[in-house]
Order: C-alpha cells, then sequence, then structure tokens
C-alpha cells in the first residue's frame, strides 16, 4: 500500500511470493500429520485408515522416551544458561561506556552468521579435549553457545526500550545498583527474560548438528533419535514424533508471541 493506503503492483506481488513461501513451508506439515494417525507400517499419503499405534509405540520403542527427557532436561538448563549469560552481557553493553562496544557486540552474535557445522566441529573439538562429549555438561554448554546470540538480541532489545532515569531515581534514593536492577529494570524486562528462555529452549530441543557430534550410545538428544530413525528405520512413528514437535514448538512460539506483545505493551505504558 502506498501512502494514502491504496494496494500497489509492488506490494501485491510480494504478499503473493510471502504467501506462496509461507506456504511451501507448511505444506510438509499437511502431508506429515495425517501420515502418524494412518494404520499402515509405511509411510502413505493419503492415510488409508485411521490409528493411533504410532503414537503408542513412541511409548514403547526403547530410546525415544529417554531421548525426549534428555532433550527437555538439556532446553531447560540452556534456557537457564542462556538467558542468564544473555542479560548480564546485554545489561553490560546497554549501560556500559568503554571502547570496542559495538566491535563486541558484533562479535557476541558470531554463532548466527556462521555454519553450524563450523560451530559443531570446533565444538566437538573442544568438548573432546576437555573429555565432555557425551555428557550433560557438553550438551549444556555446546547450546548455550548457539542460543547466546538469541538471547542477548532479545535483552538488547528490551533493556534499550527501558529508560535508564529509572535506574537513577532509585539509586539517588539509596538504592544499590543491585537493588535498582532488581526492583526497577527486572520486572519491566521480565516479558523479554521469558522470551529470552523459551527462544533458547526451543533452539536448544531442535537442535541436530551438535547433537550428532556429541551423542553417545547413552546420551542422546530426541533430534539424533529422529535422523537415526530416518537412516535406519522408517516407519510411521517417526511422523507421529515430527507431529508432537510441530505441536510443542507451535505452543512455545504462541507463549513467546503473547509474552512480546506483553513487552511491548508495557514498554509503551512504562513512560
Amino acid at each position: 500500500m502506498n501512502m494514502d493506503g491504496r494496494l500497489t503492483v509492488g506490494k501485491a506481488a510480494l504478499f503473493t511470493l510471502t504467501g506462496l513461501i509461507l506456504l511451501f513451508l507448511i505444506i510438509p506439515n499437511f502431508i506429515v500429520v495425517p501420515i502418524s494417525f494412518s494404520n499402515s507400517s509405511l509411510l502413505h499419503f493419503p492415510p488409508q485408515g485411521f490409528s493411533l499405534r504410532w503414537y503408542e509405540r513412541y511409548w514403547v520403542l526403547p530410546g525415544w522416551v529417554s531421548a525426549t527427557v534428555n532433550s527437555f532436561v538439556v532446553g531447560t538448563l540452556t534456557a537457564v544458561a542462556a538467558t542468564l549469560i544473555g542479560s548480564l552481557t546485554a545489561y553490560a553493553l546497554v549501560r556500559g561506556h568503554f571502547l570496542g562496544k559495538r566491535f563486541i557486540e558484533a562479535l557476541l552474535i558470531l554463532p548466527i552468521i556462521i555454519p553450524s557445522l563450523v560451530t559443531a566441529i570446533a565444538l566437538f573439538s573442544v568438548m573432546a579435549y576437555l573429555k565432555l562429549v557425551g555428557t550433560l555438561l557438553g550438551f549444556v554448554i555446546g547450546h548455550t553457545v548457539i542460543a547466546l546470540p538469541f538471547a542477548i538480541t532479545i535483552m538488547l532489545n528490551a533493556l534499550r526500550g527501558i529508560d535508564p532515569v529509572l535506574e537513577q531515581a532509585a539509586r539517588s534514593l539509596g538504592a544499590s545498583r543491585l537493588t535498582a536492577i532488581r526492583r526497577m529494570t527486572l520486572p519491566v524486562a521480565f516479558p523479554a527474560v521469558i522470551s529470552s528462555m523459551l527462544f533458547a529452549f526451543l533452539i536448544s530441543f531442535d537442535e541436530l548438528l551438535i547433537a550428532l557430534f556429541m551423542s553417545t550410545p547413552t546420551m542422546a538428544t530426541l533430534p539424533r533419535k529422529l535422523w537415526e530413525g530416518i537412516r535406519f528405520d522408517i516407519e510411521p512413528t517417526l511422523a507421529a514424533v515430527s507431529t508432537l514437535l510441530v505441536a510443542f514448538s507451535l505452543l512455545v512460539l504462541a507463549v513467546i508471541g503473547i509474552t512480546m506483545s506483553k513487552m511491548g505493551k508495557r514498554g509503551k505504558a512504562s513512560p
């Protein structure tokens, strides 16, 4: 639309292209979900009948539940670590005044720019040297590295929208810096903290490349288990697990959207 609200040819073409791209990304889900309820032992679409046995096999087959638990534990610890480190880093970048701040900020988001395979190989080399391959700590460190730039970005945007006068007023009344942050800044930035944790959890929960390098027979995450299933045992159980992952990811994204909306409303009301 132009300034007077009319739809131009360029805007229409852009909307159409965006819609086609989104449709291309969504279509596989409309195929995987029906297959997960099929009564056939093959990946057959459209399904010939309805059955829940592939969801039952998810609970019965060895390795699936333990891999899911591992993913939840690693994701939770990653979310806490990435949000804590990201919040402290973002606060230093927003409130601090030091040389090279812009360069450090750009350096911290490098894991987003560098190919994931390169990051995974580098992390594997370090974890192997430290004898942390196949350990919970190794997984948390590796996933925190890739989730940290997203946590920093979210907290940077949130803290830049908070007037530093709030902290200055609290400190002028006798509060310490830590008390001013805890009583003034943190409540306003709390929705961003929740969004940061959810984003970090989701990134960790869906991470495959690091899992391929870091997993062992006794310690593997759900994406690694799915990868093994695709390579060695293709059956509709994979579609059932994929459907559960899609539903869970959509739920987390919905919560992120709600918290970000609340953060926007709170930011407008804070002045």
